[in-house]
């Protein structure tokens, strides 16, 4: 039953002034918007602001948000440090061609943080640092070959993305396809050097690496794929990916871009993954435009100058700007490991809840995710990999039904991909989306009884 205490659901939220920006912007943005990503049922909500956990709607609606910019805002909305810190800063100026002293700042904290990390260069996105990762490992290698995993999201560079999809009428359902690119005209020779690995095949993985030694530069994975399912590493995996890769000099790039929220040092530690780079964004930011890649020093060697240029130069007119550079150092300096510790009290608390609810109902639905991260799947059986993820066309409704449900309640769950807590939410925030989920399933439940 719901919390005692707690508001059952209303209307969903009205969207009149949404309705009408969205009017405005359809002449103007293919699609009416400006990132494939945002959300529309029918349309999106278009936000004012916001406090805290909560963002506040052009019309007027707060709703808790666990999407959080995707997954970007650790501290929520309007972290009172950042915006400070950030609105002191843009007196004095907002970029320079030359470097500021905060670049070095932020750079020293993730330096002796993430114990992968010995060196790091900035970039605008987790896009771009995926992207200057996989050049690295070439540069260092002299390969032009990498291995990835099945449907995991690595952002948009060609050779990240292709991959992301998998055919889910496979006829061989063992099989590893040839990578799809992700676009209509890329070239098919992108394909012909991204090789695909499952997540979790251990067999398979150490086939596909003995296969292709000498022709791969490194193995892309993020340590908990969450557009494949948000799904754990078991330990046999993580064990053989590291042994095989050093055999082979096959670098392993460790996309953490989304994940390093799972804890003070990231996320490789704690699945016990040593990679030779790190790509980190999104809460090293703290809310402004932020990418990084870093790793072990003998192989950032190749960003560095050389006797007449480095291996592998990269640029960016926008990259270390000092915005971005103080908001993220204030951003992490604010993540203690009190903070991190009441995160994942937080993710615990919401887990456990979800799943209880699951129990008591019998309901066809189970819970990924770990530290300040979950997703519902509506499938009895948590997945392991990719495919087992995939969710057909009924699982699809009734996914959005329960993003409907939520909205009753005020609360914003984002579509097919990681929800996400923020430092100030607290056990009555979490109270409120078990009871929300609860009530779904009743409401489930009961309409089921009345088809049938």
């Amino acid at each position: 039953m719901p919390v005692q205490g707690i508001q059952a659901a209303q209307a969903l939220p009205a969207r009149t002034k949404s309705t009408r920006l969205f009017s405005r912007a359809m002449p103007v943005f293919p699609g009416g918007v400006t990132r494939a990503t945002v959300e529309k049922d029918p349309i999106p909500f278009y936000v004012a602001y916001g406090e805290g956990a909560y963002l506040v709607d052009v019309d007027g609606n707060r709703l808790l948000d666990l999407n959080n910019n995707f997954t970007t805002l650790i501290h929520g909305h309007g972290f009172e440090p950042v915006r400070q810190a950030a609105s002191d800063l843009m007196r004095m100026g907002t970029c320079f061609a030359n470097p500021t002293q905060h670049e070095i700042g932020l750079a020293e904290l993730l330096v002796d943080r993430i114990p992968a990390i010995e060196q790091v260069r900035f970039v605008n996105s987790g896009t771009e640092a995926v992207m200057f990762a996989i050049k690295a490992a070439r540069a260092f290698t002299g390969r032009p070959g990498i291995v990835r995993i099945e449907g995991a999201y690595h952002g948009a560079y060609d050779w990240a993305e292709a991959g992301q999809a998998v055919d889910p009428n496979l006829s061989d359902r063992a099989a590893i396809p040839r990578a799809i690119p992700a676009y209509h005209g890329t070239p098919a020779s992108v394909a012909d050097d991204v090789h695909l690995i499952r997540f979790n095949d251990v067999n398979g993985l150490e086939q596909r690496l003995d296969a292709l030694r000498g022709r791969v530069a490194c193995v892309l994975i993020d340590p908990m794929p969450s557009r494949a399912g948000l799904i754990h590493p078991t330990a046999t995996f993580v064990e053989t990916l590291s042994s095989v890769a050093r055999k082979h000099g096959i670098l392993i790039i460790a996309d953490e871009v989304l994940n390093l929220r799972q804890g003070y040092a990231g996320a490789s530690p704690r699945y016990g993954l040593t990679p030779d780079l790190v790509t980190a964004g999104k809460i090293i930011g703290g809310g402004f435009p932020i990418g990084a890649v870093g790793g072990r020093e003998e192989v950032m060697r190749v960003f560095g100058t050389q006797v007449n240029k480095p291996l592998l130069p990269q640029g960016g007119t926008f990259s270390a700007n000092p915005v971005s550079m103080v908001a993220g150092r204030v951003a992490m300096e604010a993540m203690t490991h009190e903070n991190f510790n009441h995160l994942e009290a937080l993710g615990e608390r919401v887990r456990v809840g979800l799943e209880s609810s699951i129990s008591r109902t019998d309901a066809p639905f189970c819970v990924t995710g770990a530290s300040s991260l979950f997703r519902i799947h509506p499938k009895r059986l948590a997945p392991t990999e990719y495919r087992e993820a995939l969710q057909n066309d009924a699982q699809d409704r009734v996914m959005k039904e329960l993003a409907r449900h939520l909205l009753q309640w005020g609360i914003l769950l984002p579509h097919g991909a990681a929800a996400s807590l923020s430092t100030p939410m607290t056990n009555s925030d979490i109270d409120l989306i078990v009871a929300a989920f609860d009530d779904f399933l009743n409401v489930h439940a009961a309409n089921g009884r009345a088809q049938q």
